[in-house]
């Protein structure tokens, strides 16, 4: 056990996705899990291991930004033996090519914080996700023909419809980086992955646009998200 997880040794399956949302995890657990049993209640933040078609899975939800999800990507990869965590989350689109429900498989994530410098004294603002775990997404996403957009997004500190100035912060984005979307937790899980040796990879379903000027409610946040959901768990069978 550690100060954030009361689950016991051999509770937590090596490969786990993430959704951020603790009702989402229980959606996708009682949804998609076979023999599904919670692990984890500290703070509630939910996790279930189960199985999926015979493969043990662990879905553990991380809360809401970077100092969150480092916590948890950090204490499952090094207590638990994790070895492949896939985020599955909503984004908000800045792109105008990009519509609600769109699925994006994220290629790199840039943040304009400082998570590295904290975490080992880096100055790291962007970091990839696993390559071979997209090349497995991928070609599961393909198999299943589920459209999905690879893309750059960015990590953001603050949820961006509080930020004053959209227009602003995305003027500052380097251009060489092409980033269409935004989200909190991408980059705090992909640099933790490379910092232990270990892998990670995130899908995200757009939620909102700041283009269109559209978003879905909360319940369909929680619960509409199907296809980045049967993603994950497919591609976990090659894992």
């Amino acid at each position: 056990m550690t100060p954030h997880i009361n689950a016991k040794e051999g509770d937590i399956a090596k490969i786990v996705l993430a959704p951020g949302d603790p009702l989402r995890a229980k959606y996708i657990a009682e949804h998609f899990l076979e023999n599904t049993r919670l692990v984890n209640t500290v703070r509630n933040i939910l996790a279930y291991t189960g199985t999926y078609k015979g493969k043990e899975i662990t879905i553990f939800s991380t809360g809401m930004g970077m100092p969150s999800m480092g916590i948890y990507c950090y204490e499952l990869y090094k207590f638990y033996g994790v070895e492949k965590i896939i985020r599955i989350g909503s984004c908000g689109a800045y792109s105008a090519d990009l519509n609600l429900f769109d699925t994006i498989l994220v290629d790199q994530s840039y943040t304009e914080g400082n998570f590295a410098m904290a975490l080992n004294n880096k100055d790291c603002h962007i970091v990839g996700a696993s390559k071979e775990l997209n090349a497995i997404l991928e070609k599961t996403a393909e198999e299943m023909n589920i459209k999905y957009v690879k893309a750059n997004v960015l990590c953001g500190e603050c949820f961006d419809y509080y930020i004053e100035s959209i227009q602003t912060l995305t003027d500052r984005f380097p251009k060489e980086y092409n980033i269409t979307a935004a989200e909190m937790e991408s980059f705090a899980l992909f640099y933790t992955a490379k910092y232990l040796n270990k892998d990670a990879a995130c899908l995200l379903t757009v939620v909102d646009s700041h283009a269109k000027k559209e978003e879905v409610s909360s319940e369909a946040r929680e619960k509409s998200l199907n296809d980045m959901i049967n993603l994950a768990l497919e591609s976990s069978l090659s894992l």
